[in-house]
């Protein structure tokens, strides 16, 4: 069938529910076109990591038809050079350039703005999915020497769409492009921040300041261990993360419909996630049970809880920082951090921890995804769970905001950052030193040392001086910081 084409630059495109003019020099088809017009709702396509999985989807199913003969090979070439293009049309360039083409394929701009339908959308995702179908079919059939918007030779039901549902495409392209960005932005920017981290470090192990407890004073601890601290908050975000993908790991492809696998060879779905894992270097597996797999969105409640988590750590980590740096004369100022631009339109000379607060916005940010994908996963009825468009967009935003937002953190502020002399100048003024007079005066004694130090601003080595019998010698090892940051060995009986 060939599309009309008005000499109003628009072409006559039928569905089951009539005529529609589509734009004569668009891809899609009448079915997005109906989907644009029933969603103006925020003018915020699905991201572009989830169309490049879904024509990722549409490759390996269009090469696994030809294998199973369900589909010719004329037909499965052009749907694979169609889905091609896409995928390398939605890349980003990281230069703000366009790609060259050939002159006989359509610019990298002119196929990415053929995906223009609303997250806000038919619950099911199918709008989407007509959406990558009529696209891929429109394109292949130009590639075959035919017209954009034709439906012959290439179908975008028949034969791009072969041997799938939306409900069970759409969730499985969740998972493939949370797996893909995991992989690609938020593993290595978490790697690069726990090595700035583990650097501050091993910089910062003989620094010994006053550790703090309900933001008061407390007993000393090194830098460096607040570092290793936050090091390990990381580490451990990383292997909950190793975690979150496991889940991601088990798609619902092969089930169609409603989990049944009506109208998909047995075949199918266990030689697309084959081929869909050695293309990306990621494991994705056909689920051993559809029927959870498409009835639910429990994984990616599961990796939205991780990413929840990682994103509180990173919130720690920043806030940590941002009191640590604050002064320079007024505050803590126990570290300094690096100067990346004027602090105050008014005040000069102010610097502000700005890098720890971008991390801050997108802390929050990534928990409120964690809450819309929360919300969309209790929408679920029967076998269908009918918000996957948002989760899927909540889910990829908080992937690659975090991603790109510890990276961020890690070069621009982490890196520069170094300690100062005040911590270790406010150590002796501590009244937390008095602990470690307890093994060996005891509790109460020690208790009113400090009480007695605070009340005369003195220090407890002074007010220690004359109201213990200990020598100066006994009170410069008790007291010495060094000895405070590590366990202590068995200790004397107080008394």
């Amino acid at each position: 069938m060939t599309a009309s084409t008005s000499p109003t630059g628009f072409r006559i495109e039928k569905d089951s529910l009539g005529p529609l003019e589509v734009p004569a020099d668009a891809y899609y088809g009448v079915q997005t076109l109906r989907a644009v017009h029933n969603f103006p709702i925020s003018g915020m396509p699905m991201p572009a990591a989830f169309i490049r999985a879904q024509a990722l989807l549409k490759k390996a199913a269009a090469i696994t038809n030809h294998e199973l003969q369900l589909l010719d090979e004329k037909r499965a070439q052009a749907i694979t050079q169609a889905a091609d293009e896409i995928i390398a049309s939605l890349l980003p360039l990281g230069n703000g350039k366009t790609a060259r083409q050939s002159p006989a394929r359509p610019h990298r701009g002119e196929l990415a703005e053929q995906f223009p339908i609303d997250i806000y959308q038919t619950g099911s995702g199918t709008s989407t999915n007509m959406n990558v179908n009529e696209v891929i079919a429109s394109r292949a059939n130009e590639i075959l020497g035919g017209q954009r918007g034709d439906k012959a030779p290439v179908h975008p039901n028949d034969h791009v769409n072969l041997g799938q549902s939306s409900n069970d495409t759409i969730p499985t392209a969740l998972h493939v492009a949370a797996l893909q960005r995991i992989k690609a932005v938020l593993h290595p920017g978490l790697t690069r921040l726990e090595a700035a981290l583990r650097k501050k470090q091993r910089e910062t192990w003989d620094v010994i300041k006053t550790g703090r407890t309900h933001l008061q004073d407390a007993t000393p601890i090194r830098m460096g261990q607040e570092f290793l601290g936050f090091a390990g908050q990381i580490e451990r975000s990383r292997r909950r993360l190793r975690w979150a993908e496991e889940e991601l790991a088990e798609v619902a492809l092969g089930g169609t419909a409603v989990g049944t696998g009506i109208n998909a060879h047995r075949q199918f779905a266990p030689r697309v996630c084959e081929l869909v894992s050695q293309w990306c270097g990621i494991a994705v597996r056909e689920s051993t049970n559809h029927f959870q797999a498409q009835a639910t969105l429990d994984a990616a409640v599961l990796a939205s809880g991780v990413l929840k988590t990682i994103a509180v750590s990173c919130t720690k980590i920043a806030n940590d920082i941002r009191w640590l740096s604050c002064g320079p004369r007024a505050g803590f100022a126990e570290i300094e951090i690096p100067a990346v631009q004027p602090g105050s339109s008014i005040m000069p000379g102010k610097v502000n921890p700005v890098i720890a607060e971008s991390l801050l916005m997108v802390g929050q940010r990534v928990i409120g995804n964690d809450a819309t994908v929360t919300a969309a996963a209790v929408s679920g009825n029967f076998e269908l769970v009918v918000a996957l468009p948002v989760a899927a967009a909540a889910l990829l935003e908080s992937i690659e905001l975090l991603g790109k937002a510890v990276e961020n953190f890690a070069v621009q502020c982490v890196d520069g950052l170094k300690a100062t002399s005040r911590g270790p100048e406010l150590v002796e003024r501590g009244l937390m030193l008095a602990t470690a007079l307890v093994p060996v005066i005891g509790y109460e004694a020690a208790a009113a040392i400090a009480k007695q130090a605070a009340a005369e601003g003195k220090t407890i080595r002074e007010v220690a001086e004359v109201k213990t019998k200990l020598s100066a010698a006994q009170l410069e090892k008790l007291l010495d910081p060094a000895t405070m940051v590590e366990p202590s060995p068995a200790p004397s009986q107080g008394g």
